[in-house]
């Protein structure tokens, strides 16, 4: 078994490292040796269990969550968008020869940008969650055929409504102080909207529905910052003067497309998330206000990720004129039930297998900070936006989630992505809102 365990590393390396690309590359667009890779690991995945002394059996665990993991890693390098990579017969073996995989996958991922930044604000307040959950919940409602999908939504509805007014006090009391007022002005318009909701599913026009929830979701998020009186935590002293984002901004980056006759020009709005990944999002920001990305060219798009950040020159990252040095900075990763991120380190060499990422790799167009594949802390300025939504590659159960730093996602039109190709070219990003939540800006000491 121990030959076995040293092929199955080796496989793995050749497929992260097989060929030479961008500096920063994530994971490579082909790999060499992928058909004799995956048959072993097949074999080895689908292998009957046989008896074993109590001392093997962790080892034999550990051994599986790497296979495992080698396989996600494959299916996401060759682009297969679900099982079908291992095959039926392989599928229905791994199952049940590894039950301490499964537990990382709980339920159905949520794909949502605009949930999944909801769901990472740093508050406690059940209440408000009552009331978001239903109102989430018609997302799943309209995906069942015609005008039956409105006994769902009417369902989703009327329980948000009731959590609403049962609830109204224990979330006002949740407002910061500062917030009151605007609180109760956004939970006003909530309580109107609903009712507005309510008659559009009345009048069975199912196409008013979507809209008409994200409208309702947007007060929610509203309501919901209102309840964060101050930066929850302590960035580390070491990485305390870095350029910090204590908040969230709202940034607005113009793609000038090449040679496409359906697409010229391309806005992608973005949400950076500082409250779950202030020195990723507030390097961000720092180049942004720095112009450093206006005029650079899109530098991968291969189906998995588009890539851009690697300037002109032997530089694989931002210089900063006052060190002459490339800035870079730590691997951060917000766990659910943390009160911080852990910096520096991968969940995995934390050991915490089972961890929830506040900022997964669900949604089409996660964003997140390339860096060199065995040097946790080389992110500079490369940073990737993620376009695959496979079923093999679950929340918190693939090779992203807990490896790479997540610090915001794509928000309005971010199926646009699959159309840029490299070459193309980003004529600017602006930050339209949130720049007063920077903190230590070095753009501003450089003039």
């Amino acid at each position: 078994m121990a030959v076995v365990n040293s092929c199955l590393q080796c496989s793995f390396s050749q497929l992260v490292t097989s060929q030479k690309s961008l500096p920063r590359k994530l994971i490579p667009s082909n790999c060499i040796k992928l058909s004799s890779t995956r048959n072993s690991l097949l074999k080895l995945l689908s292998s009957e269990s046989k008896p074993i002394i109590e001392e093997q059996r962790d080892w034999i665990s550990s051994l599986k969550k790497s296979a495992i993991s080698t396989a996600l890693a494959i299916g996401l390098v060759t682009g297969f968008p679900d099982s079908s990579v291992l095959g039926p017969a392989n599928a229905a073996a791994i199952a049940p020869s590894l039950p301490n995989v499964s537990v990382l996958i709980s339920g159905p991922p949520i794909k949502d940008p605009g949930a999944l930044l909801r769901y990472a604000l740093p508050i406690d307040n059940k209440a408000i969650r009552e009331v978001q959950k239903p109102l989430e919940d018609i997302t799943d409602s309209l995906k069942i055929a015609g005008v039956k999908a409105l006994d769902s939504v009417e369902r989703n509805v009327r329980q948000a409504s009731r959590t609403l007014k049962q609830g109204r006090t224990l979330i006002v009391q949740g407002l910061a102080k500062s917030k009151v007022d605007d609180g109760i002005e956004l939970l006003n318009k909530l309580e109107s909207g609903l009712d507005e909701l309510q008659k559009i599913v009345e009048d069975k026009n199912r196409d008013a529905v979507a809209s008409k929830q994200k409208e309702l979701l947007n007060y929610v998020g509203g309501v919901e910052e209102d309840m964060i009186d101050s930066f929850p935590y302590e960035v580390p002293e070491e990485y305390r003067n870095m350029p910090l984002l204590k908040g969230r901004a709202t940034v607005d980056m113009k793609v000038k497309v090449k040679d496409n006759p359906n697409v010229d020009e391309c806005v992608f709005r973005i949400v950076l998330d500082g409250y779950n990944s202030p020195v990723s999002a507030g390097n961000f920001v720092d180049l942004i206000e720095r112009h450093f990305y206006d005029g650079m060219e899109i530098q991968r798009a291969d189906g998995f990720v588009v890539q851009t950040g690697d300037p002109e020159g032997p530089a694989e990252g931002f210089i900063d004129p006052s060190t002459e040095k490339i800035r870079t900075i730590p691997l951060e990763i917000m766990v659910r039930g943390e009160k911080a991120p852990f910096y520096g380190e991968t969940l995995e060499e934390l050991g915490l297998y089972k961890a929830q990422t506040k900022l997964p790799f669900n949604a089409f167009g996660t964003m997140a900070m390339a860096r060199e594949e065995f040097e946790n802390n080389s992110a500079s300025s490369q940073v990737f936006w993620l376009l695959k939504e496979s079923e093999l590659t679950p929340s918190n159960a693939n090779i992203l989630d807990g490896r790479y730093a997540v610090f915001g996602y794509v928000t309005e039109n971010e199926d646009l992505l699959a159309d840029l190709k490299v070459g193309d070219v980003i004529e600017s990003i602006q930050v339209v809102a949130g720049l007063d939540n920077l903190v230590n800006p070095s753009y501003k000491i450089a003039g």
